[in-house]
């Protein structure tokens, strides 16, 4: 009886042990820990939360480090726009970046990349050129320390873009965002119209059509067929394409920029439309997709005394810029 009890004891301890290692293999294939949110206070504080730190996968080395996120910041800004424009340009700046990388973990629980929060790939998050750092960012980041953008207790979807072409535009017109419009996003008059190089405020554009009979298939599988002929069928708010015929296929503005290149077709703010011969030209207004900030327009509000805050709040309705930590 004695040894039949200790076989039983022997098959117990060894069944537990078999589920501890299992248990502990199956967290280690396990997804990146998520690092703990600063909680949004309901009111601009001091800052009573602590600063996280961020696993970063960097797309250059092709390797993840940890790092504060406030070091991340200065990267962004670094990568976003210009380290000599105006401080309050580039602190603006800061506070968009800032939320960015928080409402992205919190809506998306961390990159696509080797278990990290973020990565450095700016088609899945926010450009980012830590040698671009000078003083002028250090600064930016320094007076911003914390500051992030909410709406109604919740960080804001921080879109920024290079030039609005003069107007901003909604989030389903500028990205053709599938879910409900965010309230906070609004279509204002932008103080960039006439600011910037000439290659951000006009462009034009030639396109074979070849390339676009290629970038319709890969958006929709279209064939457009002959394209004898090229329109746009609908326009949003701000006056930007959503929907463009060519030949016999119709598709989403938006999706047929990043089709084409967004390099290359810079905007959807489109001020001529044709074909002439075997090309179709585009012409417009503005670089990026509209949405939110614009870069150029926050140089200009600066340069007019306008504070970080105040560039915010003008491109953002109804938004609150909250401090997080000190």
């Amino acid at each position: 009886m004695m040894n039949r009890c200790r076989y039983i004891v022997m098959i117990l301890l060894a069944l537990m042990l078999m589920s501890i290692i299992t248990g502990c293999a199956v967290m280690r294939k396990g997804p990146a820990r998520k690092p703990a949110l600063p909680k949004i206070p309901d009111k601009i504080s001091r800052g009573a939360g602590v600063e996280p730190s961020l696993v970063v996968y960097d797309i250059q080395t092709k390797s993840t480090r940890k790092m504060n996120l406030e070091d991340y910041v200065a990267g962004v800004v670094a990568g976003e726009m210009e380290n000599y424009w105006p401080v309050e340009a580039l602190a603006a700046q800061a506070i968009l970046a800032r939320t960015y990388v928080l409402e992205f973990i919190a809506d998306k629980g961390g990159s696509k990349y080797a278990n990290a929060d973020i990565s450095t790939d700016f088609e899945e998050a926010q450009a980012w050129n830590p040698g671009n750092i000078n003083e002028n960012i250090k600064k930016a980041v320094s007076m911003t320390r914390g500051k992030v953008a909410t709406y109604q207790g919740k960080y804001i979807k921080a879109w920024f873009h290079s030039h609005a072409g003069g107007i901003t535009a909604t989030a389903k017109e500028g990205l053709n965002f599938k879910e409900a419009e965010p309230p906070y996003i609004k279509v204002v008059k932008s103080p960039d119209a006439n600011a910037g190089p000439a290659g951000k405020r006009i462009w034009s554009a030639t396109f074979t059509k070849s390339e676009l009979a290629t970038a319709l298939k890969s958006i929709s599988g279209q064939d457009p067929g002959s394209i004898d002929s090229v329109r746009i069928v609908a326009r949003g708010p701000s006056g930007r394409a959503t929907r463009i015929k060519i030949g016999n296929a119709t598709v989403s503005a938006p999706d047929l920029r990043i089709a084409l290149g967004s390099m290359k077709m810079k905007s959807t703010l489109l001020t001529s439309l044709r074909v002439e011969g075997d090309k179709v030209i585009m012409a417009g207004k503005g670089f990026g997709h509209g949405v939110g900030l614009s870069q150029w327009g926050a140089n200009v509000m600066a340069k007019q005394g306008k504070s970080p805050e105040d560039i915010i709040r003008y491109y953002f309705k109804d938004v609150n810029v909250v401090k997080l930590w000190k």
